[in-house]
């Protein structure tokens, strides 16, 4: 047994929001809300699971962490049939902020460091996606920043944009949950040949203000036609947040994936938070939904290794210290 796996490892993981909007399946952002992983390999399988978010996950081989995991071991030709597993999420579940592609991101990048890193990125990335069946937020959570991603259903190619110094993000998460299948069924199975232009072309701006830093742009460029009206009477008084959202000094707002989190990006130097933040949780009382506000950051650096297991503080410690 190596060195790193009999002492383990230890990863970090952003959150993400995708779509940003009109880069449906194909846009997505990494955020300053984080899940831990630490990963060992053992003598029989156990798991180790602390947090609210946690509460409800399997504590057995059926577990996503391991049977990603197992994926990453088989595909490098390797044998671990047994982890001892310990993990901790800030990361809200179907809420729209990647709760699960944070788990296959950071369980992928944990299983291939224990077993000295065979696989590339690439491989990771593709792999990644094949599971979570689009790029976006699993882009965002492994390489961190702004990702641009298409997937023709083998290999995803993409391209990582650096997020402007002056971006904020607000996001307001619903009490509730919205599961993504759901969030799927209510979007129609054809869209007209004048709203996919209008998607594109948005989509476009979109790109190319970030990669530009036009922050100027990103209000016009967020406008979205072939899911977000679709999925406005899933989460009352969201068409008025997307629509007003401008008005109280947001950039531009959208739903984060496939929701119930709403999501406004900001100029740091306009100094609107206050107002903003009391608007869309003004909005959403309004329709009698509870709901609570984080100011978060882009996430620059994606998944990251922490300090190696053989430190002597535990992994809740190295979490609190991080």
């Amino acid at each position: 047994m190596s060195s790193s796996q009999s002492n383990g490892v230890r990863v970090r993981i952003p959150a993400s929001t995708a779509n940003l909007g009109p880069g449906f399946d194909t846009l997505g952002m990494a955020l300053s809300l984080y899940a831990w992983i630490e990963m060992k390999a053992a003598d029989h399988t156990a798991f180790h699971l602390y947090g609210d978010e946690m509460k409800g996950i399997p504590a057995d081989k059926s577990n996503l962490i391991y049977q990603v995991a197992q994926s990453v071991f088989d595909e490098a030709g390797v044998s671990i049939p047994d982890l001892e597993v310990s993990m901790y999420s800030d990361i809200p579940l179907t809420r729209g902020l990647g709760s699960s592609a944070s788990a296959i991101v950071g369980a992928l990048v944990a299983a291939n460091e224990l077993i000295g890193s065979p696989l590339t990125s690439s491989k990771l990335f593709d792999m990644a996606t094949a599971l979570e069946k689009h790029p976006d937020n699993v882009g965002a959570s492994l390489f961190g920043g702004i990702i641009a991603a298409s997937w023709d259903g083998e290999h995803a190619d993409y391209i990582r944009i650096e997020p402007s110094s002056d971006l904020g993000v607000l996001v307001a998460i619903p009490d509730f949950q919205l599961s993504t299948s759901d969030a799927r069924n209510v979007l129609p199975e054809q869209v007209s040949l004048k709203d996919a232009v209008y998607n594109i072309g948005k989509s476009s701006l979109l790109t190319a203000a970030f990669s530009s830093g036009r922050l100027d742009l990103i209000s016009v460029a967020m406008k979205d036609r072939i899911h977000q009206p679709y999925r406005a009477s899933l989460i009352p008084g969201m068409s008025q947040i997307l629509n007003e959202a401008a008005d109280h000094g947001a950039l531009g707002a959208a739903l984060s994936g496939a929701g119930p989190t709403l999501l406004a990006l900001v100029d740091k130097r306009a100094g609107t938070g206050r107002d903003l933040e009391n608007f869309l949780l003004g909005i959403l009382k309004e329709q009698g939904i509870t709901a609570r506000t984080l100011w978060l950051e882009p996430n620059r650096e994606g998944v990251t290794r922490l300090a190696e297991t053989a430190d002597s503080r535990s992994f809740m410690d190295i979490i609190k210290g991080d």
